[in-house]
């Protein structure tokens, strides 16, 4: 009950920020909201479109987090305003939560709206070629999963409707990689042991829905060099899933041979890096980092992010510095 009250005044202290967000959804005319991409409940994602349509643009496709029972496209509303901003289409994707579904529904919606994306996405003006993954808390876990079975899938010779090497680049944010190692952890923070095993279907699968754990078996290491560069990016002071979790992933991913990087930023919690800092504006050390590694490569794009104006302040600092205090997260 304590968490519960402290999300809602957590969420009253940003709200000024949410609120300005809604409205440029709402206004935009550069957002196409409810897209749907497969048969199932919730199978729709959002697009943010760059107002500058000349050429092929690249594009993120982001799976937003929610501790697997909250997750919403919507949550990725500031992240797609943001990087369309920078000439970088966002498609959002909504997937199944618990109980609607466990973690197999949700990697499958998942995988289903990458796929959609990857043979849908020039109509919209962007490059097929050019697509990136990033996934975002439990997102990040549900589109690690997502990836490296596709990968497992591709090595041996499954047929498939989309392709690893269609993604470029894979970047995780806060996420959860080794789930054995978070059971008691998630449960000391309120996610109870019985609901998290029904959501991840039982302990002895637990192993099964952890990239850290089967990307080791030996019968899928073929799997490892078919996978993109893997960018992990976790706060020093993340108390919901605590940074180890990327230290030991990327660790793992190494000493398989993988093209796998950590940046840890210190001091930063569970909620600044995806919600405090892009509601900051300004400068964003990560937003910063993905943007230039986007657009590696394209001087033109280039140039014109060194030149654009900073991202605009949404919220207060006092209320930022005031919500991070009673942040549940």
């Amino acid at each position: 009950m304590l968490r519960l009250l402290a999300l809602g005044l957590y969420a009253m202290l940003l709200s000024p920020g949410f609120l300005r967000v809604i409205y440029k959804c709402c206004v935009s005319s550069n957002v196409r909201r409810g897209i749907v991409y497969g048969d199932q409940p919730r199978n729709r994602l959002d697009l943010y479109l760059p107002k500058n349509r000349d050429g092929s643009k690249p594009v993120v496709v982001f799976v937003t987090g929610g501790a697997w029972i909250i997750g919403y496209k919507g949550w990725g509303a500031l992240l797609g305003l943001q990087l369309a901003e920078r000439d970088i289409i966002v498609a959002s994707l909504d997937y199944r939560n618990f109980p609607q579904g466990t973690i197999s529904n949700m990697i499958e919606d998942v995988s289903r709206g990458i796929s959609f994306v990857c043979k849908n996405i020039a109509e919209y003006g962007g490059d097929p070629n050019r697509i990136y993954l990033i996934g975002q808390s439990a997102g990040a876990h549900i589109s690690s999963c997502a990836l490296f079975q596709q990968a497992i899938k591709e090595s041996e010779g499954e047929s498939t409707s989309w392709s690893v090497s269609q993604i470029k680049a894979y970047f995780g944010l806060s996420g959860a990689y080794n789930l054995p190692n978070l059971v008691e952890h998630f449960d000391r923070r309120g996610l109870h042991r019985s609901i998290f095993l029904s959501m991840m279907e039982g302990e002895e699968s637990l192993k099964r829905f952890s990239p850290e754990i089967f990307i080791e078996d030996i019968n899928v290491r073929n799997a490892v060099s078919t996978l993109p560069h893997i960018l992990i990016f976790h706060g020093t002071a993340d108390i919901s899933i605590p940074p180890d979790a990327s230290i030991t992933f990327v660790e793992t991913l190494k000493k398989l041979g993988a093209r796998a990087e950590l940046i840890l930023y210190e001091g930063k919690t569970h909620t600044d890096l995806f919600v405090q800092d892009p509601l900051r504006g300004g400068k964003d050390e990560m937003f910063d980092y993905i943007v230039d590694y986007i657009h590696a490569g394209d001087v033109d794009a280039l140039a014109k992010v060194a030149t654009a104006p900073p991202r605009k302040r949404l919220c207060s600092e006092p209320l930022l510095k005031l919500a991070g205090m009673v942040s549940p997260f």
